[in-house]
């Protein structure tokens, strides 16, 4: 993908096969599957590790170990993985395998002893990590006798193949021209054709057990190939199903809305197709007073938002405008009732509530030691408790206690800029904890913008609603009237600006007389601004949501 190119990430988790010859000469077939690393993506981490036996861990011979790396780790050992260390990078002048190998052994507490030292740029050490897959990773087992028993991994849509699945094969054999059924949705499908990766697609007569390998078979809506399904034969299948995954929990909210009403239907179709590629993205429709027609959407956390984001305004060629990130608060009414708030804008009657209680992460920040003061700061800033401080050679592991939506916005920004990007940021999340907050609003000339509605906590709310007023202030274009906008909590206004008016000068044709006249007219022209600004409406630019709700320092 181009967004992949352009950050130097992986997105989606791809997959090939490969013919390998082993240096005692026996032929062996390996199934690989390169997964992301980011935190956003740990959902296609997960479901990946699930469809093999054993993970090589790659690590940067010149960076050492990054916060990710321990979350994926851990992924790998729930999967019950045999892991294969290898030191990338090992080409350039700032390499250090021995300090990187004593890291691994220090923070993550497998054995670097034997890690395989590689250049993928130059080829040194790609003999090597083979021969350590071969005789290090266990073989996988499966029963070519025993009924069919295949576990969905992925599928996505193809204009001219339809629905394209890739399934793992754990017992049986899957042929083409197979009856098939899926046994959560108890859908069933004739297999049309069967093929690998090599990396391009290669057809196939049949897949048998450990092959990964991809089917199409006239399905039509990716929404019939649930993730983690379990495929057998229409006849003569298995009985037992495979565990299949836990559906992944959105943990970030914001509303999607098209600049042009007119895109709505366009916007739609995107979110639809995207969706079916994605498991762990979730949208529900949703209307605003300022924006009209749009969605709801559900992300794994900024990173994720912003990917889709990014592929709807490029693949689709559809503008947007995106309301602020929030997370799902727990409101607990004074009946005794539990209600979750997704979006601040329908937060109910304060009268009726008894406490609220928002979501709280355990972050764990790898930064060197020279950064470490900033960091620190940057965290107690944002509510954060420092749980533990430990050190790993000359980088500092910071465990931190923060509330996710103080995390949510620019946090990730905030955190590269005061370390010069050398920290790395993992988190995953721990509890949902009482505290004071309340419903931020912000109004422009009395009409109360739901797009930029926040959730802050009391001690804050007066910096932040001014911080807001101040920067909508400059955002928003002068009218030919006078603009007043105010950030209030309830009815109680606790910040406030006033936008001046673009005048006239209604006086420029009275020369000498007397100044009843001038005085006349002005009055005039003050009675046309009340009634223009009673009437009047006030274009917000799109610019001015995403920019008012960055906090800087």
């Amino acid at each position: 993908m181009d967004i992949e190119r352009e950050r130097g990430i992986t997105i989606k988790a791809q997959t090939v096969r490969i013919d390998y010859v082993a240096q005692n000469g026996e032929a062996y077939v390996l199934n690989l599957i390169d997964t992301p690393g980011h935190v956003d993506f740990a959902y296609e981490v997960s479901r990946s590790m699930r469809a093999v036996e054993g993970s090589l861990l790659v690590v940067d011979s010149t960076q050492g170990v990054e916060a990710q790396t321990l979350a994926n780790v851990y992924h790998a050992l729930d999967a019950d993985h045999e892991i294969v260390p290898v030191l990338n990078k090992i080409d350039l002048p700032a390499a250090d395998c021995d300090r990187v190998a004593e890291q691994i052994e220090d923070v993550i507490g497998i054995d670097a002893s034997e890690a395989v030292q590689v250049s993928a740029k130059t080829g040194i050490g790609i003999a090597e990590t083979l021969e350590a897959i071969v005789h290090r990773l266990p073989a996988p087992t499966g029963d070519r006798e025993a009924p069919l028993k295949a576990m969905l991994v992925d599928s996505w849509y193809d204009a001219y193949l339809g629905v394209v699945v890739l399934v793992r094969i754990m017992d049986g054999v899957l042929k083409k021209g197979d009856n098939i059924k899926m046994m959560q949705t108890g859908a069933k499908y004739g297999v049309d054709r069967i093929g690998v990766f090599r990396p391009a697609m290669t057809v196939i007569d049949e897949l048998g057990p450990g092959e990964i390998g991809f089917i199409t078979a006239s399905i039509k809506q990716v929404r019939d190939t649930k993730v983690g399904d379990t495929i057998t034969h229409e006849k003569k299948g298995t009985d037992t199903p495979l565990p299949g995954f836990a559906p992944s929990q959105p943990v970030v909210f914001c509303g999607l809305f098209p600049v042009d009403s007119a895109e709505f239907e366009d916007l739609r179709d995107a979110i639809e197709k995207l969706a079916l590629n994605d498991a762990s993205f979730s949208y529900e429709m949703e209307t605003s007073a300022a924006l009209g027609f749009g969605f709801r959407c559900g992300f794994l956390g900024l990173l994720h938002l912003e990917v889709i984001r990014d592929r709807i305004e490029r693949e689709y060629d559809i503008d947007l405008i995106t309301t602020a990130p929030s997370v799902i608060y727990q409101i607990f009414t004074k009946d005794g009732e539990m209600v979750e708030l997704h979006n601040p804008a329908d937060m109910p009657d304060p009268s009726t509530i008894d406490h609220l209680k928002e979501p709280r992460i355990k972050a764990t920040i790898l930064v060197p030691d020279e950064y470490l003061g900033d960091v620190l700061k940057l965290c107690q800033d944002r509510r954060g408790i420092q749980m533990d401080l430990t050190y790993a050679g000359s980088r500092a592991m910071v465990v931190y206690d923060l509330p996710l939506n103080e995390v949510v916005f620019d946090f990730y920004d905030r955190l590269k800029s005061v370390t010069k990007g050398y920290a790395s940021f993992d988190y995953q999340m721990t509890e949902y904890r009482e505290d004071n907050l309340v419903k931020m609003q912000v109004l422009v000339n009395d009409e109360p913008v739901d797009a930029l509605s926040t959730m802050v906590h009391r001690d804050r709310a007066e910096m932040r609603g001014r911080a807001m007023c101040e920067k909508l202030k400059d955002l928003i274009p002068r009218h030919m009237f006078k603009i007043p906008i105010q950030a209030a909590i309830g009815g109680k206004v606790i910040a406030r600006e006033t936008l001046s008016a673009l005048r006239k000068d209604v006086t420029a044709k009275c020369y000498g007389g007397d100044a009843t006249r001038k005085k006349k007219l002005l009055e005039k022209q003050k009675a046309g601004k009340k009634k223009m600004r009673q009437f009047g409406k006030v274009d917000i630019p799109q610019e001015a949501f995403i920019s008012a709700l960055k906090m800087d320092g």
